[in-house]
């Protein structure tokens, strides 16, 4: 049995453009069809050619230069907004021109401030004229949600007699429950008698977060055209979004039972694009385009990926263009996840050097959200200086501002290559927090070590990022060379103090012995 086929709808340049400071301007807007094309959009709204020059110049020139979609253009039920739509669409192979019309009694009676007489023989009229212009006519009955379904009905089976291709049911306001709308899609095939002739479109708003659900709910009972936008950007909390509802069409093939045309593996092209060119950032935990969509952090979660990805993945990354999932390690992983991570980084640990790296790792992953591959790596290198301590940083405080700069620093000094250590406290005044902090280190090691070098970085990404300060000191003439790592500045420039201190304190001891 032949599959139907689903018709997507994009309207992110329509719709989408709507959204609060998410206004394009011809190129990039030229970038963003390019990408839905691409995508394989069926049909993609340009624009409201009758809002503004620019939107009939954007619509226009868009339907110069896409060759494979049907490009649309909105507007409303009038000779003058129709006639402007058609000179802007005209271009297109395969041009649509989309009137809308409100249907609900709320916006017949306080918006238009007509009769449901005259609302039906406005929306008559504006389909006929559209007809008699373009071949592919779409008729929108805006606030669908929230029309009567025995006015609703009578309205969708005169527009289409009056030529309308493709009649859409919106849910302009996000008011409807998946069920409610479902029904009153059924309800429209059922009870228009030439619905047969035309396709049900739905488009869903999202103000109860319920735009993805109602259009899956739709397509359940007899609609074959979703309009949606990338990232589900929109009007208010935006519209349905289109990578949700082509994956959740994909991954469920068996339930739905349709096709479509969407190369899902450009989603999160599309997805990057849209959210660099509107300026409008894509939440983390975003299903299928999100930063966290294939992430895992909980040691459980992990455990199951790295025996079967299936555990938890009911998609893979490559589907969607992620390249592959990510381990986030952080305070809920475990030892299988950290210790793969170190193995995958190029680094072979013995037991005891392994379970002494994952309790650092955990003390870090305390105090950042996120641990990084060169967070590890900055790590497993302080852990390999471990056997040539003999200074160890016990404590430290800075006190810092308007002031004079101000450090305590507490030492402990292995004696003698024995396990006994000794602890000497000292405070110091400075320069800067870190000068303060090396004078009294010194007033403690007494070593008249001179510093030739320093500067800082950061290792990884993000406002807890470790810090890493790189020194270079001379001591007896000889200079070494060290690095220090801490989400704090200061204390990583006092570890890599101390350790400068350890590479010349052994250096001189092997020397002498």
């Amino acid at each position: 049995m032949k599959k139907d086929k689903i018709i997507f709808f994009d309207t992110t340049l329509r719709d989408g453009e709507q959204s609060p400071g998410a206004s394009l301007n011809l190129k990039e807007k030229l970038l963003v069809a390019n990408q839905l094309a691409v995508l394989g959009v069926d049909v993609i709204e340009a624009g409201f050619p009758a809002s503004s020059p620019g939107d009939f110049e954007a619509v226009k020139t868009i339907s110069q230069q896409i060759k494979t979609s049907s490009i649309a253009g909105l507007c409303r039920s009038t000779e003058k907004d129709i006639k402007i739509c058609w000179d802007a669409v005209k271009y297109s192979k395969k041009p649509r021109i989309h009137v809308f019309l409100a249907t609900s009694d709320l916006h017949i009676e306080r918006k238009l401030q007509k009769t449901r007489s005259q609302v039906l023989e406005m929306a008559v009229k504006a389909v006929k004229y559209a007809r008699s212009l373009c071949k592919d006519v779409e008729f929108s009955a805006e606030d669908a949600g929230r029309s009567d379904v025995d006015y609703l009905c009578k309205v969708v089976e005169a527009v289409i007699d009056a030529g309308a291709f493709t009649v859409n049911i919106p849910d302009t306001v996000g008011y409807t429950t998946p069920v409610e709308f479902g029904a009153k899609i059924a309800e429209i095939k059922k009870r228009a008698p030439n619905i047969n002739k035309a396709i049900i479109s739905v488009h869903c708003h999202n103000d109860l977060g319920l735009a993805v659900a109602n259009s899956l709910s739709a397509i359940e009972n007899g609609a074959r055209q979703v309009e949606c936008t990338i990232n589900g950007i929109g009007e208010r909390a935006g519209n349905a979004s289109l990578e949700e509802l082509a994956m959740a069409l994909k991954v469920r093939p068996r339930y739905y039972n349709v096709v479509h045309s969407i190369k899902t593996k450009e989603l999160y092209n599309a997805s990057k694009l849209v959210s660099r060119l509107t300026g409008i950032a894509v939440q983390v935990n975003k299903a299928i385009v999100g930063a966290n969509a294939f992430a895992h952090e909980s040691g459980i979660h992990q455990d199951g990926m790295l025996k079967a990805r299936e555990t938890y993945e009911i998609m893979r990354p490559a589907d969607v263009g992620v390249t592959e999932s990510s381990l986030v390690l952080g305070k809920h992983s475990g030892r299988h996840a950290f210790f793969k991570k170190v193995k995958d980084l190029g680094y072979k640990l013995d037991a005891k050097t392994s379970e002494n790296l994952f309790d650092k790792f955990k003390v870090l992953s305390d105090k950042k959200k996120s641990v990084f591959d060169e967070d590890i790596i900055a790590l497993i290198e302080e852990d390999s200086t471990a056997s040539n301590k003999i200074f160890t940083l016990e404590y430290l405080n800075v006190t810092s501002g308007a002031g004079i700069p101000t450090a305590t620093v507490k030492i402990s000094e292995k004696k003698d290559g024995k396990n006994v250590h000794e602890v000497f406290q000292e405070a110091a005044c400075g320069s800067g927090p870190i000068d303060a902090v090396y004078k009294a280190i010194d007033k403690i090691v007494k070593m008249n070590i001179i510093l030739t070098e320093f500067s800082l970085r950061a290792v990884s990404s993000g406002e807890d990022a470790l810090g890493e300060v790189f020194l270079r000191v001379k001591y007896k003439g000889n200079i070494y060379s060290v690095k220090g790592t801490s989400i704090d500045i200061i204390e990583a420039g006092a570890k890599a103090y101390i350790q400068a201190l350890n590479k010349a304190k052994s250096f001189e001891t092997r020397k002498e012995e």
